[in-house]
């Protein structure tokens, strides 16, 4: 065989490892430092290393669902609030593989001025709408206190932070490193009231996937955890890189400041101390689900099943250099021997 035909033959056989395996994560919101690990995964190359070509698909902001694009698997990954555990026992399709976040960073906002410092000072107060899913910590810190929260008026205007401003509520939801910064940029005092200092200690920001992504395509899952967790590692060890590149490729609607102001006070939540990266527990997931009035048989049914455990398949699989080298060493035989005999 000529060599041009022997290095068609290899680049024929050849060509299926190098392929790369087109995935999407579905964000929870638009692009900002929130998702920097993923982006880092991406632009390092982490996803690339091991064959995963990754889309990374920021929410639309006016209906930011994750749930529905996963479940569907026109998304194969996702990023979801602690909320995923009610959709797990409603039965969809979901596995949680970490969280990304340990704590809940929504809270909320009250002006300076307000007599609002506990949970137990919001009888009779005017209130964001919330929603009964994303913001589920949130009006159960208020019902723990003794608020009735059906009782409290619900403000559902377009502009909510217009009119928190205008002293038209009283209380906002609102994104730990959101909306509080804008207002000390603008000058205007304020006071965060949040879970986690009253006992709600629930997970945020959890990547998870579908189960038949889990069956079907065990060792992308697995490729895809481990490399989302070293863009994470990266991004909190190299920081001002991680928020330079989130600026550059991804939320360029924000300047470095608020990037950098966002990674500091993320750091806390993501990599608090004593904790691993991405750590989930069932005892904590048992908590939550008690915080979510999820009952002991709900949570019994679906816990089996609901954090990722990855296991390695029964049959060997060889990585595409491994086949690479083995078809090369194969193919190259024929052309030492060809090179041998024909110097005699």
């Amino acid at each position: 065989m000529p060599i041009k035909g022997l290095i068609l033959v290899t680049l024929f056989f050849c060509s299926p490892c190098f392929a790369q395996e087109s995935v999407t994560l579905q964000l929870k919101w638009t692009h900002q430092f929130q998702f920097a690990g993923y982006y880092m995964a991406k632009e390092k190359g982490y996803y690339k290393e091991l064959g995963l070509d990754v889309t990374i698909k920021p929410a639309n902001p006016s209906m930011p669902d994750t749930f529905s694009p996963v479940a569907s698997n026109n998304a194969q990954f996702g990023v979801a609030h602690s909320g995923i555990l009610q959709q797990k026992v409603m039965g969809q399709p979901f596995v949680a593989m970490a969280a990304i976040l340990q704590f809940s960073p929504y809270c909320w906002m009250v002006r300076d001025t307000s007599d609002i410092f506990h949970p137990r000072d919001f009888v009779n107060k005017r209130i964001t709408e919330v929603s009964r899913i994303d913001g589920t910590e949130l009006l159960v810190m208020l019902k723990r206190s003794g608020i009735d929260v059906d009782k409290l008026e619900v403000y559902g205007g377009k502009n909510p932070t217009q009119a928190w401003i205008e002293n038209k509520l009283d209380a906002m939801q609102v994104y730990v490193t959101n909306e509080p910064y804008n207002m000390t940029q603008q000058g205007i005092a304020h006071r965060l009231v949040c879970p986690q200092r009253y006992g709600m200690d629930v997970y945020s920001d959890i990547l998870f996937t579908n189960e038949y992504m889990l069956k079907k395509h065990p060792q992308t899952v697995e490729n895809f955890y481990q490399a989302s967790l070293k863009g994470w590692r990266y991004a909190i060890m190299n920081m001002d890189e991680a928020i330079a590149v989130t600026q550059l490729k991804y939320a360029t609607h924000k300047n470095f400041h608020q990037l950098a102001y966002e990674a500091e006070v993320l750091r806390e939540y993501i990599v608090p101390p004593t904790t691993n990266l991405g750590n989930m527990s069932m005892a904590k997931w048992r908590l939550i689900a008690d915080l979510y009035g999820i009952g002991k048989n709900e949570f019994d049914e679906v816990k089996a099943g609901f954090i990722y455990n990855y296991e390695e398949p029964e049959t060997m699989q060889l990585s595409w250099m491994l086949i690479a080298a083995i078809l090369v060493s194969i193919i190259s035989i024929p052309l030492y021997l060809r090179l041998i005999f024909s110097k005699k």
